[in-house]
C-alpha cells in the first residue's frame, strides 16, 4: 500500500510541509491517545523545576511503554523517511505534543526543529502523528510555506501574515521539513489535543538520545531489524580495541549505512 501522493512529495519538496490523510488505523489511534494521555498525566505529577518546560511534551514514550514502537515502524511512516532520507535513516527524536485544554506548550514560538540549512539536501524530515483532529480553536500548527531555507527568523507580524494552520484530522500525518518555521497554536477547547512526533535524519547524523543505551537491554533483544536499524544499532562505534578488532559479523557499525 502506497501513502504518499506525488502531490504529498512536491508540497514537502517545494512548500515545506504536507498533510497525509488517513495513513494511520483509527483503532491504533485510539489506542495510543490513552496511553498518552496516561503518559502525559503521570509525568505532571513527577515534574521539576527542571522538567517544567516539557509540560505536555513526553520525550522517548516509547521507553515508558513499548508500544509506541510501532508508530516506528508503521508502513506509513518507513515510505515517508525512505522517500525523503533514505532506507538507512535513523530516528532523531520521538517525543510527544499534547495541547492542553485552555493552554499551549513549548512549541508555542516561532521556531524550527533543525540548525542546519543545507540549499537543495534534506539532512532531516519530521512528521506528526495526529491523535486527535487538530482545529483553530484547539491549536492547530502555524507554518510558513516555504520558509524552510531561510536563516533568519520571521518577525511575528510576516510569519502571522504569511503563516497557514494546518489541520490534520486524527490518523492523518503532518510530514515537514524540519527547517519550516512554524509555531503551535493555543487550545481554547475544554479537551487536550494529542499528537506523536518523530524525526529522522542521515544515518551519518548524530541522534538527540543515544539509543541502545537507553533501550532496555532485554526489549533491544525483541526488536525488528527495521527498529535496530532506525534506533541506531547499526551506527553504534566501538568504545574500546577489543571493539574495534571484532570479526566483521560482530562490529558495532554494520556495513551499508550510507
Amino acid at each position: 500500500m502506497t501513502f504518499l501522493t506525488e502531490q504529498n512529495i512536491a508540497e514537502v519538496r517545494e512548500v515545506g510541509y504536507s498533510v497525509v490523510r488517513g495513513a494511520i488505523d483509527l483503532d491504533l489511534v485510539v489506542d495510543l491517545r490513552a496511553r498518552l494521555a496516561r503518559l502525559v498525566a503521570e509525568q505532571r505529577e513527577r515534574a521539576t523545576d527542571l522538567t517544567r518546560a516539557d509540560d505536555y511534551m513526553v520525550h522517548n514514550p516509547m521507553v515508558l511503554d513499548a508500544s509506541f514502537l510501532c508508530v516506528l515502524e508503521h508502513p506509513a511512516i518507513i515510505e515517508v523517511l525512505d522517500e525523503f532520507i533514505s532506507n538507512t535513516s535513523i530516528l532523531y527524536a520521538f517525543t510527544t505534543s499534547s495541547m492542553p485544554a485552555g493552554g499551549t506548550n513549548y512549541s508555542n514560538r516561532i521556531h524550527v526543529d533543525s540548525p542546519r540549512v543545507i540549499p537543495g539536501y534534506i539532512s532531516q524530515i519530521g512528521v506528526i502523528v495526529a491523535l486527535d483532529d487538530f482545529t483553530e480553536e484547539n491549536g492547530a500548527t502555524f507554518m510558513l510555506p516555504k520558509s524552510f531555507e531561510r536563516t533568519t527568523p520571521p518577525t511575528e507580524e510576516e510569519f502571522y501574515k504569511g503563516a497557514e494552520r494546518v489541520c490534520p484530522r486524527r490518523g492523518d500525518l503532518v510530514v515537514l521539513q524540519p527547517r519550516t518555521w512554524h509555531l503551535g497554536g493555543k487550545n481554547h477547547t475544554v479537551n487536550d489535543r494529542h499528537a506523536i512526533t518523530l524525526s529522522a535524519c542521515r544515518s551519518f547524523m548524530r541522534q538527540r538520545f543515544d539509543y541502545p543505551r537507553l533501550i532496555n537491554p532485554a526489549l533491544a533483544e525483541t526488536l525488528t531489524p527495521t527498529l535496530r536499524r532506525l534506533l541506531g544499532f547499526n551506527v553504534r562505534v566501538p568504545a574500546s580495541l577489543d571493539e574495534y578488532y571484532v570479526p566483521e559479523e560482530q562490529r558495532l557499525y554494520k556495513a551499508g549505512q550510507g
